[in-house]
């Protein structure tokens, strides 16, 4: 059933994609619109929804949070009474319970479906999730905070570290494996952490845009994004954390599920998808701005991230 590899469109920046999971056989389809799959665990059910006809505004309700992530096709979402927006594969969609999405179909036929896994998590492994993390991270007075799912940043780009997890979480539903249950579950809290601390990334740099002194969180972010053209030493970071080295990476990693160097890296990698839109600078040129001084080691750091150098990433930009 599960596949190696997700396709990418040649010429095209990359995503996270996830691996493609074989198709319903046309002989056991039930219905052509949103043909549905069901793996049932303790504390969570995943389905495998499939469409092969062009349709529109078609209701979906789940009675529990769902995260929800597109593997194949195009569909475009109606969500919270917001503007409509399409979604694709490499990107996930988190909904709350009984939160009633309404889907339209309008590029999908026999020969080009869509596919997207809907996993339901139980209300109260997310409560359970969620006493854990408060009691966990919060013993720095100056951090504290409540752990909660955000639903104002519920549509997003797959990074690395989600994939890789919604991959496993699925590899994990469809196996024979006896103790199947127990790594689904460990699988199961890693993924709604990743998630909690992603969001939870994007909200300190927002607020660190405009209250930048307020706590030493939005005080890092805020120098981080201040000094991304420059190098910028890690022993500084812990001062301006008041901070061991050793503690400072912990406590970073906790907070947001990335190092310190990992977030550096990928912010200035942001700045320079933007500088490379633009042709009047060289590659070389893009690297310095962006606080590279080994051009090498930049291209090798962008390819690993976008999955094309930034050469191919501004070609494709002037097709």
């Amino acid at each position: 059933m599960y596949l190696e590899t997700a396709s990418k469109t040649i010429g095209m920046p990359a995503r996270n994609y996830l691996k493609k999971i074989d198709l319903t056989h046309p002989k056991y389809l039930q219905t052509l619109v949103e043909n549905r799959r069901i793996f049932n665990l303790n504390n969570c059910e995943l389905n495998i929804f499939e469409s092969y006809q062009e349709t529109y505004r078609v209701p979906l309700t789940f009675n529990d949070f769902v995260i929800t992530s597109m593997v194949r096709g195009k569909k475009v979402m109606h969500l919270f009474d917001k503007p409509a927006f399409d979604y694709l594969p490499g990107e996930t969609v988190i909904v709350p319970a009984n939160e009633t999405m309404v889907i339209d179909f309008p590029e999908a036929q026999s020969e080009n479906p869509t596919q997207c896994i809907a996993l339901a998590v139980d209300g109260k492994y997310i409560s359970n999730t969620m006493d854990y993390l408060n009691e966990y991270y919060n013993n720095d007075p100056d951090t504290t905070r409540n752990w909660k799912l955000q639903f104002n940043q519920y549509h997003f780009d797959n990074d690395t570290e989600i994939t890789s997890l919604i991959n496993k979480f699925i590899r994990i539903c469809s196996s024979a494996d006896k103790a199947k249950n127990i790594f689904a579950d460990l699988n199961l809290k890693e993924l709604l952490i990743r998630i909690l601390q992603t969001q939870h990334l994007q909200q300190v740099i927002a607020e660190s845009h405009h209250e930048n002194n307020h706590n030493r969180l939005q005080y890092v972010l805020h120098y981080i994004h201040e000094n991304l053209t420059e190098k910028i030493f890690i022993n500084n970071l812990c001062n301006k954390a008041y901070l061991s080295r050793n503690v400072f990476f912990k406590w970073f990693k906790e907070q947001f599920g990335v190092t310190p160097l990992d977030y550096i890296n990928m912010e200035r990698v942001k700045l320079a998808k933007q500088l490379l839109s633009s042709k009047q600078k060289s590659i070389k040129e893009i690297a310095l701005q962006c606080g590279f001084s080994d051009e090498n080691y930049f291209v090798r750091l962008f390819k690993k991230i976008e999955g094309i150098t930034p050469g191919a990433y501004q070609h494709c930009m002037y097709q």
